[in-house]
């Protein structure tokens, strides 16, 4: 039995014992990594460098690729490197770290998927007042929302979860740090204090849901009267990629963090984790952009003319 002050090192989750699973998890892990790097970087660079796309629907999604590249960057490489060194192994700062910035960027991206069901709501309901209702100094100040509203979230949870007393050992059962299992290894009852907040963030979150219910159930009312068949399409086309993605990033983090211990299991906790951390970083770029013709044309001219300065 261990507590906290002698803890210098955490055990993550390992991967399937053999090593040809570890290297088939290495490639797998290290090509979604790939392809998030290369999607996310791709948006960021192409709405950087089309004045076009200076508006407050590609600046949302400009900081959503922005908190999609950091978010899997705090967590896969070093479950990469675990796996191709056949290694466990994550210092006790390490952790606390990788902690704080997925917190960060995990509830930053929750909140700016909020923004942006909001900004959905305003082109499609009020298109002749969204320049006034969305100008440049209140999309500033809804991403920086999102962004502080993350900061304050990590610094209270990490906080407090790397201050209780932790005597069940050293071991995660977690590909990562994640709080619930780090909890699970607390010996003191003072682990409700960190049980509250989540569930303080749980409410808030909740109501973040139900403003973004009431927005989508308004963008579908005003959707729905537009008399020409291609308009009804298009609006569709812009909102349902942004209601998947937030529908699959909202079930799996509530699960994560709000599911009973009794359905609690390594290998369920495992895909969930992925579902919620690995998946969307992976998967925005290509939702985003495959349906969205002004970011294609963009893209294209881009490439091409990188191509044509070789």
């Amino acid at each position: 039995m261990a507590n906290s002050s002698s803890i210098t090192h955490f055990l993550l989750l390992p991967f399937p014992g053999t090593r040809q699973l570890q290297l088939l998890h290495f490639c797998l892990f290290l090509a979604i990594y790939l392809a998030a790097l290369l999607g996310n970087g791709l948006i960021i660079t192409t709405i950087a460098w089309d004045h076009h796309l200076h508006t407050p629907m590609y600046f949302f999604l400009l900081n959503l690729s922005i908190l999609d590249l950091g978010c899997i960057s705090t967590t896969v490489p070093k479950s990469i490197a675990n796996s191709l060194w056949d290694s466990r192994d994550i210092s006790y700062a390490g952790c606390a770290v990788q902690v704080f910035f997925f917190l960060l960027l995990i509830v930053g991206e929750y909140f700016l998927l909020t923004v942006m069901a909001y900004d959905r709501c305003v082109a499609i309901c009020r298109p002749l007042h969204y320049e006034t209702l969305l100008g440049s100094r209140v999309c500033v100040h809804l991403a920086a929302a999102a962004w502080a509203i993350g900061f304050l979230s990590a610094l209270l949870h990490t906080a407090n979860t790397f201050s209780l007393p932790l005597c069940q050992g050293n071991t995660v059962e977690q590909f990562f740090c994640e709080i619930p299992q780090i909890l699970k290894l607390s010996c003191s009852r003072s682990y409700l204090r960190e049980v509250g907040l989540i569930v303080l963030s749980a409410s808030l979150s909740f109501i973040s849901f139900m403003f973004i219910v009431v927005s989508y159930v308004q963008i579908f009312r005003a959707v729905l009267r537009i008399p020409s068949q291609q308009g009804r399409h298009k609006a569709f086309a812009t909102c349902l990629p942004h209601l998947a993605v937030f529908s699959l990033f909202l079930i799996t983090v509530m699960f994560a963090y709000l599911k009973p211990p009794s359905i609690s299991c390594p290998s369920l906790n495992l895909v969930v984790a992925v579902l919620y951390s690995v998946v969307p970083p992976a998967v925005n770029p290509l939702i985003y952009s495959l349906r969205n013709q002004e970011l294609k044309d963009a893209l294209s001219k881009l490439i091409t003319g990188c191509l044509q300065k070789q």
